[in-house]
């Protein structure tokens, strides 16, 4: 059928003299494609530093060392992502010694060890994926080392091996998403078709998003979704894998991309078959960075989830509390919102990534 239309900052855990933690995170910007990795080692980190008068130190008057492993540069929101950590940690006065992993589990493992060796003050890294860290967490749990997560989360039934973790609801993202969709059909008596392009297999988001948006659309058994497939949150995998579903299936109603990077290039695969995004297929998407929100405003993307990317002064924050002592809640949550195609329009003059 064809479509009808539609970290305020805390910590958890109370630091006494031995502070708890453990892991990274990995990216480095731009929109490159993480498969473009090239063998398994992790790359050495680089180090930045910055003077702002008293800030940035411990209480011994040692400036703050952060070790921090960002996933990869998968997307744009990435992009934004690093440059604000790196931007923020210069603020701050901040050492920091920066890795990306390449969308690599093994290079961020290395890299966290690596902090470890080099005795940092603060470990903070966005996981690849959720599962598999226990290991080098209790090192630097051991080390004496804090760990903070930042964007994404691990599984680890041992939450003593992080301080707290920041970022995005990603269930409540996937929700949103699918609310904007039940409502659009909230009186078909057809069935709806929707093809699903997942983030990178295993990850938080992917893995949130996904649950988030299932459960809201199971209330309407009309729609459907008829093939989900990883597009590993990157531009070009989105393209291939929606050229695909679109061979594969003649009525294609909506999409829902976990991220705008696999949207616009799904826009470029449902433009070359012929058909007009945003209309002859609905487009829903998350994070709204200033790509995907052009292409919202253009009416090609039916509606943004955002997903906010600028975690740098809450990231910085929380490391100087964790340094100082002080108690920090275990779970930060950005405040985030939403766009339809004609609240993009309006905000993007004034977006920032």
């Amino acid at each position: 059928m064809k479509k009808l239309g539609k970290m305020g900052i805390a910590l958890a855990m109370t630091m006494s003299m031995v502070l708890v933690g453990a892991c990274g995170n990995n990216n480095n910007g731009g929109n490159t494609s993480p498969n473009e990795a090239k063998g398994t080692n992790a790359p050495a980190a680089t180090e930045a530093a910055a003077d702002t008068g008293n800030n940035g130190d411990t209480s011994s008057g040692k400036k703050i060392t952060l070790g921090f492993s960002q996933v990869g540069a998968e997307s744009g929101w990435r992009s934004a992502n690093t440059t604000s950590i790196q931007d923020s940690a210069k603020k701050a006065g901040f050492t920091l010694k920066f890795s990306d992993a390449q969308q690599k589990q093994e290079n961020q493992i290395k890299a966290i060890r690596s902090f470890i060796q080099q005795k940092v003050d603060v470990i903070a890294f966005s996981p690849v994926v959720e599962s598999g860290w226990d290991t080098v967490l209790k090192e630097a749990k051991d080390a004496g080392i804090p760990v903070v997560l930042t964007d994404r989360a691990v599984d680890s039934k041992d939450t003593s091996l992080y301080i707290t973790f920041l970022g995005s609801d990603f269930v409540e993202e996937g929700r949103k998403a699918g609310q904007w969709l039940l409502d659009q059909y909230k009186d078909t008596a057809e069935d709806v078709n929707i093809v699903e392009l997942q983030g990178t297999t295993g990850s938080a988001p992917a893995n949130d998003r996904k649950a988030g948006f299932d459960e809201i659309i199971s209330a309407n058994a009309h729609l459907k979704v008829i093939a989900s497939q990883t597009g590993d949150f990157t531009r070009a995998k989105g393209k291939e894998v929606m050229q695909a579903f679109l061979k594969a299936h003649k009525d294609i109603d909506v999409l829902y991309a976990h991220n705008d990077d696999m949207a616009l290039g799904a826009i470029q695969a449902i433009e070359a078959a012929g058909l007009k995004p945003g209309q002859d297929i609905k487009i829903i998407s998350v994070d709204a960075v200033k790509d995907g929100m052009t292409a919202a405003s253009e009416g090609k993307i039916n509606f943004i989830v955002e997903c906010n990317p600028l975690l740098g002064p809450q990231l910085m924050q929380v490391v100087q509390d964790v340094v100082d002592g002080k108690t920090v809640e275990p779970r930060i949550v950005t405040e985030e919102t939403t766009f339809t195609s004609d609240q993009a329009k309006e905000a993007l003059p004034s977006r920032q990534y």
